[in-house]
C-alpha cells in the first residue's frame, strides 16, 4: 500500500480498526462492540463499505467474536491459508475490494446452517441498522429482513 493511502486510512480508522484490517491484528475476545450485539441490519467492511454479513446470519458461538454462518455474498470474501499462529493451519477471511483482514472461518459452525463459523473482528466492521439501509444506499439488502 502506498504511503498516502496508509496515512488516509490512519486518519479514517481508529487505531484498532487500522491494526486489525491492515496489519492482521486480532481484538481480544469479548471486547469487540459487535460480539453480543443483535440488532437487525448489515455489517459492512469498515474500509470500503462493501456489505459483508447480515444480522440474520449472526449467532452466539461463545468464542468472544461476532460469528456468522455465511457472508451476504461470497464474492465479497477472499479466503487464504494462514499459518501465522504457531504454524497452525487456519483459513483467513479478507474483504475482496479493500483486502481488509476480517478474521477467520472455521468448520465448527451450526450444522443446520452449513457448518461454518465466520469468526470476525468487530473492528473490521461497521453496522448499518435495518432502518437506515435505504438512506445509506444499501436498500437492496432490505430483502434480507422480509
Amino acid at each position: 500500500m502506498k504511503d498516502g493511502k496508509k496515512e488516509e486510512l490512519k486518519r479514517k480508522l481508529t487505531p484498532i480498526q487500522y491494526e486489525v484490517t491492515q496489519n492482521e491484528a486480532t481484538e481480544r475476545p469479548f471486547t469487540g462492540e459487535y460480539d453480543a450485539f443483535y440488532e437487525h441490519g448489515i455489517f459492512v467492511d469498515v474500509v470500503s463499505g462493501k456489505p459483508l454479513f447480515s444480522s440474520t446470519d449472526k449467532y452466539d458461538a461463545g468464542c468472544g467474536w461476532p460469528s456468522f454462518t455465511k457472508p451476504i455474498d461470497s464474492k465479497e470474501i477472499i479466503e487464504k491459508t494462514d499459518r501465522r499462529l504457531l504454524g497452525m493451519k487456519r483459513t483467513e477471511v479478507r474483504s475482496q475490494e479493500a483486502d481488509s483482514h476480517l478474521g477467520h472461518v472455521f468448520n465448527d459452525g451450526p450444522t443446520e446452517a452449513g457448518g461454518l463459523r465466520y469468526c470476525i473482528n468487530s473492528a473490521a466492521l461497521r453496522f448499518v441498522p435495518k432502518e437506515q439501509l435505504e438512506q445509506e444506499g444499501y436498500g437492496f439488502y432490505l430483502r434480507l429482513f422480509a
